[in-house]
């Protein structure tokens, strides 16, 4: 298996890191944090106009026609400059919704808008008692003439207090917890009956609570078919793991290497603390912790696509996994061989040690892929181990 980047995915990889050296140091963050958004609409402008924003829809669609590898290049560099847009929430997640989902005048209306700039969405899945459960909807979408009303409640939606619509998941038939009766509905940020409560998560990104009491919504809207929508978030969810594997690579490498100048800097005893050998051993325990989880992120990448549901999950759980240990493993370490200065909050250590922590619970932690990969027989599955 041929693991190189092609030419333009190298030139990609490129332009995206030089991006982000440019223009997203620890300073320029800080500063982006306090604008009235929450993050900086001029670098969300530049995003479209480097074609960032089109980059996983299709030609036809409006977009550059690219694949995960590509998405993996661009969020292991906004993992790197641990970026504060809407880019996961806007085009990874609800852009997937509507790749997978959309019919044709969904996708003329929306994408065109998205690539250039103009529009932010959000995905509202998660419920107060959902937890990691996606398809466990009590949200409710009642049929009225042609259209639906919705009534219910949606929590952490990422970049929800900012986004232009929301595509919501709502059960139309069934018990709480069934994986058949779920549609997905696109719904204006705006629209009476829609109330949403912002507040800044923990890593310094956006998040919203919703509520929704009768808010009616058109056929026109209704993403898909209304009682079938659960393998689309399925899907989705699988390829938003690969997006979160890569950019938890990026804040990884960033890791190793904020902490690995330090040790080469700060000077104790009449030396360097780098040249202790028991130090030296943990930056090396470091850079494994982020080859193994580079490694899986790539495996991750490659089976986002996968057709076989059962073994693009275990893929996907094991990266997830694996993601979820090195964040613990690595950043505990980074804060520690920083010493105090690793939990103060002017110093880029911590925040990205948030940030994998952050990483870790979306879209289910550690111990919840864990437990669905064995529940899949393992990696390799049952009858692997049998031969």
């Amino acid at each position: 298996m041929d693991l190189d980047l092609s030419e333009e995915q190298r030139l990609l990889k490129d332009g995206v890191d030089r991006l982000m050296r440019e223009h997203y140091s620890f300073e320029d963050r800080r500063k982006y944090r306090t604008e009235r958004l929450g993050f900086s609409e001029a670098m969300w402008a530049r995003y479209a106009r480097l074609g960032l924003l089109g980059l996983p829809f299709p030609e036809a669609d409006g977009g550059l026609g690219a694949g995960a590898v590509e998405t993996m290049i661009v969020m292991e560099a906004f993992g790197k400059g641990l970026i504060l847009e809407p880019y996961f929430a806007t085009v990874v997640l609800a852009g997937g919704i509507l790749r997978h989902g959309a019919n044709e005048a969904q996708k003329a209306n929306l994408i065109p808008a998205i690539t250039e700039g103009r529009m932010k969405l959000a995905f509202a899945y998660t419920e107060p008692q959902s937890r990691y459960d996606l398809f466990d909807v009590e949200t409710r979408a009642k049929k009225d003439g042609n259209g639906w009303v919705l009534n219910g409640t949606k929590g952490l939606v990422l970049h929800g207090d900012v986004a232009d619509k929301i595509i919501v998941s709502a059960r139309t038939a069934g018990s709480t917890r069934e994986r058949d009766g779920i549609g997905l509905f696109l719904v204006d940020a705006n629209a009476p009956g829609l109330m949403r409560r912002g507040y800044p998560t923990q890593d310094g990104l956006r998040a919203a609570e919703i509520s929704l009491k009768n808010v009616r919504i058109a056929a026109a809207d209704v993403i898909g078919d209304p009682a079938c929508a659960f393998p689309i978030i399925s899907r989705v969810a699988d390829e938003a793991v690969a997006a979160l594997c890569a950019e938890a690579v990026g804040c990884f490498a960033e890791m190793h290497s904020v902490t690995v100048n330090y040790l080469k800097t700060r000077k104790q005893f009449g030396t360097t603390i780098g040249s202790f050998q028991v130090l030296q051993h943990r930056a090396v325990d470091m850079f494994v912790e982020l080859e193994q989880s580079r490694s899986m992120s790539m495996f991750a990448t490659m089976m986002a696509g996968e057709s076989n549901v059962i073994e693009r999950e275990r893929a996907l759980s094991a990266a997830k996994a694996q993601i979820g240990q090195s964040s613990k493993a690595l950043g505990r370490q980074a804060i520690q061989l920083h010493g105090g200065i690793g939990m103060t909050m002017e110093y880029s250590i911590g925040h990205y040690f948030k940030h994998v922590t952050m990483i870790d619970m979306l879209l289910g932690d550690t111990d919840h892929h864990l437990q669905r990969l064995a529940s899949l027989g393992g990696l390799f599955g049952e009858q692997a181990i049998q031969r």
